[in-house]
């Protein structure tokens, strides 16, 4: 069985086959998957996925790239939500500077709110970081983020700031991207980095894994991150698909 840690399930790529894609995953032997919301919109689109499928659950936030959207209703709505029985993290939140579709000053600021807000609701983060290491761990540490805990999603630093987060208490998930040719400095990551400290994504629809790179991504697809990482760690599937099941169970409290 396999828990996809990070999926995003209600956005309009998955409008025509739903129900036969979440089958699918099922088929798969995926136990869970936590969907995620990105703004106000989706999120309330992934709370009634959530009651829909059982074994579907939530997480609510503002993305990087929708930070400039950032009000007190937002924030209202995210604190009134999150005592939803399905909803188990906030996020994901963090920094985007690679396409800074939000300016950087919004995005460092709603960062700094939705981490406050995780504390305040003791709800762990789910955190977005792509070209921005040593910023997203200046604010981690700033925002106090170990007392609410997360996951650094689709890791993309190396060995020195996964340490640096798992001794801020986050896990390190790792999505398909660990398949790919160019993937060396996320392979080392997964040799050196502990399993305990490991969950498993797709990240879907993006970022499918090889063989299906390219194409729409799905949770049925986490496999082939669960089968590369046995690969490197040299460990057999079973145990990559207990431990980081249990990992993600630890972490959403489901």
């Amino acid at each position: 069985m396999y828990i996809d840690s990070h999926a995003h399930l209600e956005m309009p790529d998955y409008d025509h086959d739903r129900d036969e894609m979440i089958k699918r995953a099922l088929d798969q032997g995926i136990e869970n998957i936590v969907t995620i919301g990105i703004d106000k919109e989706e999120c309330e689109q992934a709370i009634k996925l959530s009651a829909t499928y059982p074994f579907i659950y939530v997480a609510l936030g503002l993305h990087p790239h929708n930070a400039k959207k950032s009000d007190n209703k937002l924030f209202d709505f995210i604190k009134e939500n999150a005592r939803h029985k399905k909803v188990v993290a906030l996020g994901e939140m963090g920094l985007d500077f690679f396409k800074n579709w939000s300016p950087r000053n919004d995005q460092i600021k709603c960062f700094h709110d939705q981490l406050a807000l995780a504390r305040e609701l003791k709800l762990p983060a789910i955190i977005h970081d792509r070209d921005a290491h040593e910023e997203t761990l200046s604010i981690l540490r700033e925002e106090r983020a170990w007392e609410s805990g997360g996951v650094i999603h689709c890791f993309s630093g190396d060995f020195k700031m996964a340490a640096a987060c798992i001794d801020m208490g986050f896990f390190i998930s790792i999505p398909g991207t660990i398949t790919f040719k160019n993937a060396s400095i996320l392979q080392d990551v997964v040799m050196k980095v502990p399993l305990e400290s490991i969950l498993i994504e797709t990240d879907a629809p993006f970022l499918a894994p090889v063989p299906f790179r390219g194409k729409r991504n799905e949770p049925a697809y986490v496999r082939y991150v669960a089968e590369m990482i046995a690969e490197i760690k040299k460990v057999p599937l079973e145990t990559v698909a207990l431990v980081t099941t249990i990992n993600a169970k630890r972490l959403f409290n489901f």
